[in-house]
């Protein structure tokens, strides 16, 4: 499929959604921000989950929520404090934009997270993504969400080539993300999707044979599995030398 292409049929994503949705009930990992979706949850985690792994965030989401366990106490903290709790995590920036926005939804939403897609979308630190990901998870909201996990899961099961990094391509990956949440329940929808891309469809290794699409994936079908998604080609490295000198007095 090229971007210049229609979307794939209804009856396609239908039996996409229909695959995955059980595959996620069954396999789901027990996360604990699932336990209790409540938009800070999911916000705290999806900010935390950004460049890095799960394993490596749980411990210090949970330390986090202790220090601070909703809204109000975060944005009551000083950055120091919020730095402190992040200490460890790395990129840092992440911490300061969740302080931002917990102090944002104080000034103007009465502490509430607010529900409007526009207003989440203003708030610091908040891009399409993330947005989706909270409304459709914590809020119900038809709200699709396209990250690096979901885009090699459609690229590969609708077999969409193109550099993804394009924004035709990107543009037509919205619009398909869009389909697959207007039916079902969409936080449940998002959530397989993102699963099945971390534990299934991974980047190099799919575990193909076990895959629930395995009968309707446009990739394995095509044998484009190792080819898909598209990615922009990478910059050449560069080799540096640096003298470091060290006095001790």
């Amino acid at each position: 499929m090229s971007p210049d292409l229609p979307l794939p049929a209804p009856e396609a994503v239908s039996a996409y959604r229909s695959a995955l949705v059980p595959w996620f009930r069954e396999n789901a990992r027990d996360l604990p921000w699932r336990r209790d979706p409540t938009p800070y949850h999911i916000w705290v985690s999806e900010i935390m989950l950004q460049q890095t792994q799960v394993g490596t965030v749980l411990p210090f989401y949970e330390r986090f929520l202790r220090r601070f366990p909703g809204i109000d106490a975060l944005a009551a903290a000083s950055e120091e404090e919020v730095l402190e709790a992040w200490s460890g995590l790395g990129y840092y920036r992440r911490a300061r934009m969740l302080l931002a926005g917990a102090r944002e939804i104080v000034r103007r939403h009465a502490g509430e997270f607010p529900a409007d897609p526009d207003a989440v979308l203003a708030l610091p630190g908040i891009g399409r993504y993330t947005a989706g990901a909270i409304l459709s998870i914590a809020g119900g909201r038809r709200a699709p969400i396209l990250d690096g996990n979901v885009t090699r899961v459609l690229t590969r099961a609708f077999g969409i080539r193109g550099d993804v990094s394009k924004a035709a391509v990107s543009r037509l990956l919205w619009r398909v993300a869009e389909q697959v949440v207007a039916q079902g329940e969409p936080g449940e929808v998002n959530q397989a999707q993102m699963e099945f891309g971390a534990l299934v469809c991974r980047p190099v290794g799919p575990e193909c044979v076990a895959c629930p699409l395995e009968r309707t994936c446009a990739a394995r079908r095509e044998n484009l599995t190792e080819a898909l998604p598209e990615l922009p080609p990478r910059r050449p490295t560069v080799a540096l030398t640096r003298v470091v000198l060290l006095v001790r007095r």
